[in-house]
């Protein structure tokens, strides 16, 4: 049982107390006390207020609930709708045209285009790299994946037939991304003249070669003849290396499990790891102990002599949790749960803090800011709130007002349908908006939930409203001035083993407007870098149509037709209890809010809440409207409950869900599905983190067959 120390009225969680006040207030030379008592005088006032506006999600929610089952069996009338809408403040009037006034904000950011990665802030090892990732060898990322169009590497050693394949692919994006005056890469005989058709594009010499950009980005030339590699290389070149990931966000939220004070102390000790610079960690790798660091900058002689230092690591974001959750890491005066997103308000950003003080190895912003994404928020109103919390938080932490800056998720329909008003209500620290197909595709269906029977999941990808949500992001985003200042963002590359199919489909991010995207590993952001050297963003920026009408983002994606045949039923049922199950029993039993998760077709998919919220709010759908049966759901979940045990055999820690059908992980499934209608919004977190602090508590081997 944790044990809490009383500070300036609050009860904190012992080691978090130590923690804060050894490792992050005294290195700040902030007086404790001070501190503790703004920090309960803050709680205090925000979580009445944080309350107060999940109760208006609900009240939104019954209006809306009550409308449609007035309305079962008549056919959608979306003016009625939309006009209904307006009447219970679910949509509320368009800002004036506005641009934000955001300042301070890295080039990163505001003025390139790249990859962005996103990483559970508890897997110390991924974390590392992730923040790695900002250069990434082309070589290796094309050796290691599918994308060429040529036989698979030989096991056993370096196979040189696949090495001659990767060379000539890395020399034909040379040709691309950094012509030359005459000729191609592949037929150069030597660097130095090196003719490029834009001398502009040479960026100066680094220690291991030559540096190149274009479109903004670098493109290391590794020049050693002594190197297996460049020893067969007429130019001596051992590899080209991308530029890649510009931007981390570093996640609390969807892709980690944290239920208790012990999780966010390992994920805020990891965070103020990566912002000090000294975060390490040691593990087992072919044989051999690795031990693993954060990369050090990379310096550069410029053409005219002077020195460059480039960073050699990410920009970080760090993505605290929502508005919905609590923790029992700090208690109020009244006993009750902190609300979870103040309190990674004010911890992030102290430690972030540290970073702006000079107080580690590595600068992470350099223009004197701290960067949190915050997710899960319905409409302006729960944005202006994040806003006067970071107020609070920069007043604590003795901050200028706007340090700290926000990156807004549209990932909620609320959100989606008063996009400008939720811009204009943080519109001086805005840096970020993203959609999310999965969290919004959830929300979707729990917020049009009576409505009637939805789409099979497959087919929201070409729905009218998902088509017009990607658009209007995009467009409004635009219209509020973030190009050159802030991201617009797009979702996630979701098969980490199909990076050919990503470089032919994932440049579409880029042709919507996006200048970033997410992807799942460094090797997918190398790959994913390839495309911001063939597109410039900012230019297709300048040539986008206008935004799409609200009525189409509001377009219900309800079934046109529910005479489904008995196999198509059992076919979308299995699929959604498969990737239900195979999420649960890691989040539930292992801990592991993000991994790679074999789907019903055994295709390894980066799973986190999202495609849980998705797939539970789905299934809670057809049951609700009778398409599906409960008796059919317990079947599909224990048929898919022996397939997942199957797909997870080889893992000795692994506890199988049909051998423990009262265990918390299969008791977590059933929840999220036949409770899954009554869950506020869908989500998924609440039920999740019951069954994790089960699982957390119960005796060794207490749920082992």
């Amino acid at each position: 049982m944790a044990r809490h120390v009383e500070r300036g009225g609050l009860q904190v969680d012992a080691e978090l107390a130590e923690f804060l006040e050894a490792e992050v207030l005294t290195p700040l030379t902030l007086d404790t006390e001070r501190f503790w008592s703004g920090f309960a005088a803050l709680a205090h006032r925000f979580a009445p207020r944080n309350r107060a506006l999940l109760a208006e999600r609900e009240r939104l929610q019954q209006r809306i609930d009550a409308w449609h089952e007035e309305r079962r069996g008549q056919p959608h009338d979306p003016v009625a709708f939309e006009a209904f809408l307006r009447a219970i403040g679910y949509l509320v009037p368009e800002p004036a045209p506005f641009t934000i006034g955001t300042a301070n904000v890295d080039a990163e950011i505001a003025t390139m285009a790249g990859p962005q990665l996103v990483v559970p802030v508890l897997n110390a090892r991924f974390l590392l790299n992730a923040v790695n990732a900002r250069w990434g060898s082309l070589y290796d990322a094309l050796y290691g994946t599918d994308v060429l169009d040529a036989p698979p590497p030989r096991p056993g050693g370096y196979d040189e037939a696949r090495g001659e394949a990767v060379i000539a692919a890395a020399r034909a994006f040379l040709d691309e991304a950094v012509p030359l005056s005459s000729g191609s890469w592949a037929e150069l005989e030597a660097l130095e003249p090196l003719p490029l058709a834009d001398p502009a594009q040479f960026a100066g010499r680094t220690d291991r070669g030559l540096l190149l950009r274009n479109n903004g980005l670098g493109i290391e030339l590794v020049v050693d003849p002594d190197h297996p590699v460049g020893r067969g290389d007429r130019l001596g070149l051992a590899d080209v290396v991308l530029e890649a990931a510009l931007t981390t966000i570093v996640d609390f939220e969807d892709s980690v499990a944290a239920v208790d004070a012990a999780d966010k102390l390992t994920g805020y000790r990891n965070w103020l790891g990566v912002i000090r610079g000294d975060l390490t960690d040691t593990f087992a790798k072919n044989g051999r102990t690795v031990t693993r660091r954060l990369a050090g900058d990379k310096r550069v002689t410029a053409p005219d002599g002077q020195e460059v230092i480039l960073p050699g690591r990410s920009l970080l974001f760090v993505r605290n949790v929502g508005h919905l959750m609590t923790s029992p890491a700090v208690l109020l005066e009244d006993g009750s749960e902190i609300p979870e997103g103040i309190m990674d308000a004010v911890v992030t950003s102290a430690i972030g803090a540290l970073g702006l003080a000079g107080k580690g190895r590595f600068t992470n912003s350099r223009t004197g800011s701290i960067y949190i994404v915050k997710p899960k928020m319905h409409g302006p109103d729960e944005c202006a709130f994040t806003g006067e919390v970071f107020d609070a938080v920069e007043a604590l932490l003795g901050l200028a007002p706007n340090t700290v800056k926000v990156g807004v998720m549209d990932e909620e329909r609320r959100t989606s349908a008063n996009l400008a008003a939720c811009i204009h209500a943080v519109r001086d620290r805005i840096v970020f908006i993203n959609t999310g197909f999965l969290d919004r595709t959830g929300d979707e269906i729990h917020t049009s939930m009576r409505a009637g029977p939805m789409l099979r999941k497959g087919q929201m990808k070409s729905s009218s409203w998902l088509l017009a949500y990607e658009a209007r992001n995009v467009a409004i985003g635009l219209a509020c001035g973030l190009s050159g200042r802030a991201q617009i963002g797009k979702g996630m590359w979701p098969a980490p083993d199909m990076m050919r199919a990503m470089v032919e489909q994932k440049i579409d991010h880029l042709r919507a407007g996006a200048n970033t995207a997410w992807v799942p590993s460094p090797t997918a952001a190398t790959l994913h870098a390839m495309h911001y050297h063939r597109e410039d963003v900012f230019a297709i920026q300048k040539a986008l149509a206008p935004p799409p009408n609200l009525r189409d983002l509001l377009a219900i994606p309800l079934a046109a037709r529910t005479n489904w045949s008995g196999e198509e039923i059992r076919e979308e049922l299995d699929n959604n209890c498969q990737g239900l199950l195979g999420y649960v029993v890691r989040w539930i039993d292992a801990g592991v809010g993000c991994s790679k998760v074999p789907d019903i077709n055994d295709v390894g998919l980066m799973e986190d809440r999202a495609t849980l919220r998705i797939s539970s709010q789905h299934i809670a759908n057809w049951l609700l409207h009778g398409v599906i049966t409960p008796e059919e759901v317990m079947d599909s979940l224990r048929r898919m409950a022996g397939k997942v045990d199957a797909q997870n055999a080889g893992d000795p820690a692994y506890v199988p869900l049909l051998a423990n059908p009262d265990g918390p992980a299969f008791r977590a499934a059933c929840d999220l599905v036949f409770k899954g209608v009554e869950q506020p919004s869908g989500y998924t977190e609440p039920l999740l983190h019951h069954w994790r602090r089960q699982a957390k508590e119960a005796a060794p081997g207490e749920f082992a067959a």
